[in-house]
């Protein structure tokens, strides 16, 4: 059994955050988590005022801390420079804090994107963020999370809801890896609590990954659909991530920037950074985990 330990938790108001806060506290550790707004007492939670920008609340976070887990980022920015602040200048403030208080551990959630740097902004900043994370003196262990999926997530929601119509918009032929958001969070604690070090890509476990016709067919049996899958092209792709951006605004799902690399034929992990066995495995079989996600989702009242 893991002893106890005092985490320090950025993003714990969001979808992975949240969860990754309810795991922890359910295996006995304490948390310090950010956030920028009032929340709620709760036992074993010490909530710190702040953001990534403002450097007294990041020293107030790591005080006294074992290990910081960094989920905070930006996946949706109206261009680089939002990108750059939220990813790359936030996650320098924070190893400088963690640094300052002699924090011993140090998990930063990337995400697959950093593969293909040139693809997009995001994908850019991502990179840039694990390079300082690489560079630091700190014990650190840099996971890249696939496509995560899981109840309380807005960002596949679209997808449920287009299922649930009979149809699945999907980008060109390629392959996809998945996770659970429990079993994400799950191997964020093991990291937080232990040794491992360097780049890891996790996923549901699955073969070869999936295929977005497999994905496709896997949501539709998750709402209890049989769905028309539609391979959009790549030109099309970008033109409905324009209309979105003018329709949506601030509020567009699906950016140019997002679109770029959705398109890109393979999101699969990479078996070489694959996590230790004896660390971790996936628990959560996906296509039973889908259909959990999308009884979540109607029970909330969003599909």
């Amino acid at each position: 059994m893991v002893a106890a330990v005092t985490i320090a938790l950025t993003g714990a108001t969001g979808f992975v955050g949240a969860r990754m806060l309810d795991l922890a506290l359910a295996a006995g550790h304490s948390v310090r988590a950010l956030t920028r707004r009032p929340q709620s007492p709760r036992d074993g939670v010490i909530w710190i005022d702040g953001a990534l920008d403002t450097p007294a609340a990041l020293a107030e976070l790591v005080e006294g801390v074992d290990a910081v887990i960094h989920v905070a980022g930006v996946i949706n920015a109206p261009d680089a420079a939002g990108f750059e602040a939220g990813n790359v200048i936030g996650t320098g403030a924070m190893l400088a804090a963690a640094e300052a208080a002699g924090t011993r551990r140090f998990v930063h959630v990337s995400s697959l994107a950093a593969r293909e740097p040139d693809l997009s902004c995001y994908g850019a900043s991502k990179a840039r963020s694990e390079a300082l994370v690489a560079a630091s003196p700190l014990s650190t262990a840099i996971v890249r999370p696939p496509a995560v999926y899981g109840p309380g997530d807005r960002e596949t929601l679209e997808l449920f809801k287009l299922a649930a119509r009979g149809i699945v918009v999907l980008p060109p032929s390629g392959k996809l890896s998945l996770i659970h958001v429990d079993d994400l969070a799950r191997l964020l604690l093991a990291l937080a609590t232990g040794n491992t070090s360097g780049l890891i890509e996790p996923d549901d476990g699955r073969p070869s990954a999936w295929t977005h016709r497999e994905f496709g067919q896997a949501l539709g049996r998750a709402v209890g659909k049989t769905v028309r899958i539609l391979s959009v092209p790549r030109l099309l792709m970008a033109l409905a991530a324009r209309a979105d951006r003018l329709v949506r605004g601030a509020n567009a799902r699906l950016t140019p920037d997002r679109a770029a690399y959705f398109c890109h034929p393979d999101w699969a992990v990479s078996i070489d950074r694959a996590v230790p066995a004896a660390l971790w495995r996936p628990q959560i079989d996906t296509q039973q985990g889908l259909a959990e996600t999308a009884l979540w989702y109607r029970a909330a009242g969003w599909l």
